[in-house]
């Protein structure tokens, strides 16, 4: 069983092409591409965090969403809005607004790898200090990366369309020049 993550994919939103300059001819092209990206590297034994913004109308993603391999987690987005969540809810293991997961991995201070899970960018999470992760979605790759923090934009618009594994996190987050709030106190 792998872990991925993934945000954005906002099927059945036409003006999501547009706005973020999406390479797709339409919105039919568009999501059956994220489906396909997806399910080119989920299997139905791995697990996905989705981190917000699933679809712009319900009743046109679910023929989508049912595709999708994996066992899949929802962190809800600002256009996450009840009528989406109430008619695609079914394909989820659950919907949260936000979620703190711990990954068992030997590379891990402890074998333990924490990881902040959020539609949005924050600054400080829990256990930050200590070396914990954060990853979002939302900014469409606009925001951009700060090598000082343990934290990274998930969303498609940054990962060619496809879900990011943990492993591929792993080797980004190996490349930040992150320091403990907490040794720099000490020295």
């Amino acid at each position: 069983m792998k872990t991925y993550f993934t945000a954005d994919l906002h099927f059945g939103h036409a003006n999501v092409i547009k706005y973020n300059s999406r390479p797709f001819n339409s919105v039919e092209e568009h999501d059956r591409a994220l489906v396909d990206n997806w399910n080119s590297v989920v299997t139905n034994k791995d697990r996905v965090y989705f981190l917000g913004d699933l679809a712009f109308h319900p009743s046109s993603a679910a023929k989508w969403v049912e595709k999708l391999n994996g066992l899949k987690y929802w962190i809800r987005g600002n256009h996450d809005n009840p009528s989406v969540l109430s008619n695609l809810r079914q394909y989820f293991q659950w919907v949260r607004e936000m979620e703190e997961i711990c990954i068992l991995d030997n590379d891990a201070p402890h074998g333990k790898r924490y990881i902040t899970l959020n539609h949005y960018a924050m600054r400080v999470w829990n256990k930050s200090h200590y070396g914990a992760w954060h990853l979002y979605g939302h900014s469409h790759g606009l925001l951009p990366d700060d090598p000082n923090s343990l934290s990274f934009d998930v969303g498609v618009d940054c990962h060619d369309y496809t879900p990011i594994s943990y492993d591929r996190v792993k080797e980004i987050m190996s490349l930040k020049t992150w320091t403990s709030p907490l040794e720099k106190q000490n020295t």
